[in-house]
């Protein structure tokens, strides 16, 4: 397996450097399993923690049954969140920096406590977050024209891209986290809407997942980490020259522009 994952490994990274979408691995390699993808994923990983960056959280992808839809997988997977991955509210991407770019609205929940699986409960996760905010993930894709299946976007770290918090830090011990609903609207315009139930049918549950899904690989969720807990509807292309606001109830919105 060690020499598939480092041949994996070094197309994705030269994709993300070079802006130049990839044949799917499951075109190349019809047998690769969700497992030898994790293993892609965490040796780019590894390097680019090598290479200074550090990790700051983890994400999860494909909780929606719209997400899941939109690229024909029945799982959800999960990726790393490095420092370079971040952008300030209300801040630009260049569109150079992204090779097809699409924008996810998300709550993202900061911990208090680390979270080791196998066990980890919804309960367990409320009780180790320290606050929730509106996030946006800027999903992109090193495989040519988002043609994934799950474990192509496992291995290119979920199909990572950047992410961006805003909104006000907001204590969850009063909320019902399923019921936070979400408008989404590009230039203006709104394209999606969205409520936490969308996700695993509570955004805590992915949490849960991701803890517990983590303990195969021996990585615990830290305190301080930031956990994106999964899109709440459909991602929305983005271009150059636009602006994404996702504006959730109770917890303030969330702004990045291309």
């Amino acid at each position: 397996m060690a020499s598939k994952t480092n041949q994996f490994a070094g197309q994705l990274a030269e994709a993300e450097i070079n802006k130049t979408g990839i044949t799917p691995l499951t075109s190349q390699d019809p047998e690769l399993t969700i497992t030898e993808a994790y293993h892609i994923q965490l040796e780019n990983i590894q390097k680019k923690v090598a290479q200074g960056n550090r990790i700051v959280g983890k994400k999860i992808g494909l909780t929606s049954v719209a997400m899941q839809k939109l690229l024909g997988v029945d799982e959800p997977d999960y990726g790393h969140l490095l420092d370079s991955m971040a952008v300030e509210h209300q801040g630009t991407i260049s569109i150079e920096q992204v090779l097809q770019p699409k924008v996810e609205a998300e709550i993202a929940f900061i911990l208090k406590k680390e979270l080791t699986g196998p066990n980890v409960t919804t309960l367990d996760v409320l009780q180790a977050t320290d606050y929730i905010v509106p996030a946006l993930e800027i999903v992109d894709s090193r495989i040519k024209d988002w043609k994934i299946k799950l474990p192509d976007t496992i291995a290119d770290n979920a199909s990572s891209g950047f992410y961006v918090l805003g909104g006000k830090p907001t204590k969850i011990e009063a909320m019902d986290l399923e019921l936070i609903g979400m408008v989404l609207t590009k230039n203006g315009d709104i394209v999606n809407t969205g409520v936490g139930a969308a996700a695993l049918g509570n955004p805590a549950t992915c949490v849960a997942w991701l803890a517990n899904r983590l303990a195969d690989f021996d990585i615990p969720l830290r305190a301080g980490e930031v956990i994106l807990s999964g899109a709440l509807s459909a991602a929305v292309e983005a271009r150059a020259g636009d602006r994404f606001t996702a504006r959730f109830a109770h917890i303030g919105e969330v702004t990045v522009n291309f």
